[in-house]
């Protein structure tokens, strides 16, 4: 049975997969080297493919955290990897490779692998949010991911709120101000602790933000959550809807469905989910 290499290529890791249908069956996982340079990387990435590679491999599709020209498969500005500010990569492996390869920004990766293998399947049009480190966003509209010009549509962190952007107030970073983290908190509000709530329903404030320019810009059916800071959702999602109240709209809320992703492996799946 043919199989697809799906690749999740991160700043500190690089994780890769051989899906067959639905399935994982095989995760090759290398530390990224991003300080010594892009060259080290590729070659990395080159090792992760090819201990995942098979005689029945068929294709090979790549997450990256940058802006990406996903027809020529062109990495632009590859966060925190040394020296890529424009790297060829869709030609570079499939000339070495032999495989056709398909890249996409990671935040897209995401929202394609709810579509194929999560609970995207039931949507036609949703919007996949990634709450960690930073906030990316992909948007699904008539079951495919949107056709953009440069990859950059869906990307709500980088828009501007209050005395910075989006990011600054759905990312880890709002944490760190309290010199703690998504994780640290979410354990203490689970305990009970005030100061901890305290945080965690300003937070969720920023999140129905979030979700006011998501469904103003393109009304989806549903959002759905993934990345670290989504674990916390079951503390946070009565809360959000709470500050959805006033929404100008109501009806949009009300039939909104807002989710958090059930997969494991969604970098590589969705990374996986570009070749079907």
């Amino acid at each position: 049975m043919k199989n697809i290499i799906g690749i999740d290529l991160g700043a500190t890791t690089i994780k890769g997969g051989l899906v067959i249908g639905n399935h994982l069956i095989k995760q090759v996982t290398k530390n990224t080297e991003a300080d010594k340079g892009g060259e080290t990387s590729l070659n990395i990435l080159k090792e992760v493919i090819l201990e995942l590679r098979s005689v029945d491999t068929a294709a090979i599709g790549i997450g990256v955290p940058s802006v990406v020209d996903s027809e020529k498969g062109i990495v632009y500005h590859v966060q925190n990897i040394r020296n890529w500010e424009e790297v060829h990569l869709k030609s570079l492996l499939e000339k070495e490779l032999d495989l056709p390869v398909f890249i996409n920004n990671d935040a897209n990766c995401f929202a394609i692998g709810e579509r194929i293998y999560g609970r995207g399947q039931e949507f036609e049009n949703f919007v996949g949010i990634t709450l960690g480190t930073g906030v990316g966003g992909g948007i699904i509209q008539n079951g495919k991911l949107l056709s953009d010009a440069n990859c950059g549509s869906g990307e709500y962190g980088e828009m501007p709120y209050l005395d910075g952007i989006l990011e600054d107030y759905c990312g880890s970073f709002f944490f760190s101000k309290y010199n703690s983290n998504g994780l640290e908190i979410m354990q203490r509000v689970e305990k009970g602790d005030k100061e901890a709530v305290e945080i965690m329903n300003e937070y969720v404030r920023h999140i129905a933000v979030l979700v006011k320019m998501i469904v103003l810009s393109v009304d989806p059916q549903a959002i759905i959550f993934g990345g670290a800071i989504s674990n916390s959702f079951h503390l946070f999602k009565d809360k959000m809807y709470d500050n959805l109240v006033e929404f100008p709209f109501p009806n949009s809320i009300k039939k909104l469905k807002i989710l958090k992703s059930e997969l494991l492996n969604i970098g590589i799946l969705g990374a996986a989910a570009l070749c079907v």
